[in-house]
């Protein structure tokens, strides 16, 4: 009988841990909590990515639930739904926000969720099913969208600071005996200037994207055209940026001088923007032939949000320079560029305001 009665005890202990395992997962797989659960669905209309079951779901920053299922969207192919289970005390409304981050460049996913009015009715369910929630499609960025706009805010930071870097390459190169720059020549392009103030500020929204180019053209160097076709450098002179940079950059500026401080911006500034300027660069240099010209040639499209082209338009500008040689083909260059680039500014200001009155 004493035999008997140990291995009892044994038992219920064995029993006493297996149960206590089994707590602690359940514990674990709710959040850290027994409290009950309230199931939901997210339904997000454009494509995320890293979303997958077991992902984190967030409410004003404090974690409720997790993520018990995703799938693709029957009613619509480029969007998906998550089923979430979260605390039930959750005060779910119907204007609450949910939306789609990460950790850092490369976290996993987690729903956000933002909590609405107080006074909004609850959520609630319309066909007996879980309540539905339609995520919003400008909080809900893919991967690689937000690696997109960190490294276009890097870029931003580079190309404010790229007479800094510049001077810092400079030094180790003479340090460790490369050659002297200070014999070359470092160029910066001037945005268009004196425009008519414009009045009022605008109704439409416009991104400057990075232009597109040939290889070619895809350089920090000043360019000289052969009558043959071929491009070489001026010397060793360049520019304070690569030429596509430097374009974007100006022409931006451009706007800017024009009154179109707060409707123009960069591509990371906006994640869907209304109207976007882009540019298809052809040329940006000086001929070199008896009669040297700076030509500046390229295609300028305004596209809307779905990608359509709404507008376009081809520009080709000749300004006479004096030799092709650095210092005069910098200055032939820089006046076809302000002189083209405030055609631009002047023509997409008049397609978009003459759009926006018509709507």
């Amino acid at each position: 009988m004493e035999f008997k009665a140990r291995y009892e005890l044994i038992g219920l202990f064995a029993l006493v841990v297996l149960a206590g395992i089994f707590g602690f997962i359940y514990w674990l797989n709710n959040a850290g909590g027994f409290g009950e659960r309230t199931a939901y669905q997210v339904r997000f209309s454009v494509p995320v990515s890293g979303l997958s079951v077991g992902s984190k779901v967030f409410f004003n920053g404090i974690q409720v639930g997790d993520v018990k299922s995703v799938s693709i969207d029957p009613a619509d192919p480029k969007g998906l739904v998550a089923g979430i289970s979260i605390l039930k005390a959750t005060p779910m409304r119907a204007d609450t926000k949910a939306g789609i981050d990460y950790q850092g460049l490369t976290g996993t996913a987690a729903i956000l969720l933002t909590g609405g009015d107080a006074a909004a009715p609850a959520l609630s369910s319309v066909d007996g099913g879980p309540p539905v929630l339609e995520a919003d499609p400008s909080a809900s960025r893919s991967l690689s969208q937000n690696a997109g706009r960190a490294l276009a805010r890097f870029d931003d930071l580079l190309a404010r600071n790229s007479g800094r870097v510049d001077q810092i390459l400079e030094g180790l190169q003479r340090m460790t005996g490369g050659k002297d720059k200070d014999k070359a020549g470092f160029y910066d392009l001037a945005p268009a200037s004196g425009f008519t103030p414009i009045g009022e500020k605008p109704e439409w929204q416009l991104v400057v994207a990075e232009p597109t180019v040939p290889l070619a053209l895809n350089t920090d160097k000043l360019l000289l055209r052969t009558e043959g076709g071929a491009f070489q450098g001026v010397d060793d002179a360049k520019w304070t940026d690569n030429l596509p940079n430097l374009i974007q950059t100006k022409l931006i500026q451009s706007f800017e001088n024009a009154g179109y401080t707060e409707v123009v911006l960069r591509p990371g500034d906006a994640l869907d923007p209304e109207n976007k300027l882009l540019v298809d660069l052809r040329g940006f240099y000086v001929t070199k032939s008896d009669a040297p010209e700076a030509v500046f040639d390229f295609v300028a499209k305004l596209i809307d949000q779905d990608g359509k082209v709404r507008y376009s338009r081809a520009f080709q500008e000749r300004v006479a320079a004096k030799s092709p040689a650095a210092e005069d083909a910098v200055v032939a260059l820089k006046a076809v560029f302000a002189k083209t680039a405030a055609e631009v500014v002047t023509w997409a200001g008049e397609q978009l305001s003459g759009a926006a009155a018509e709507q």
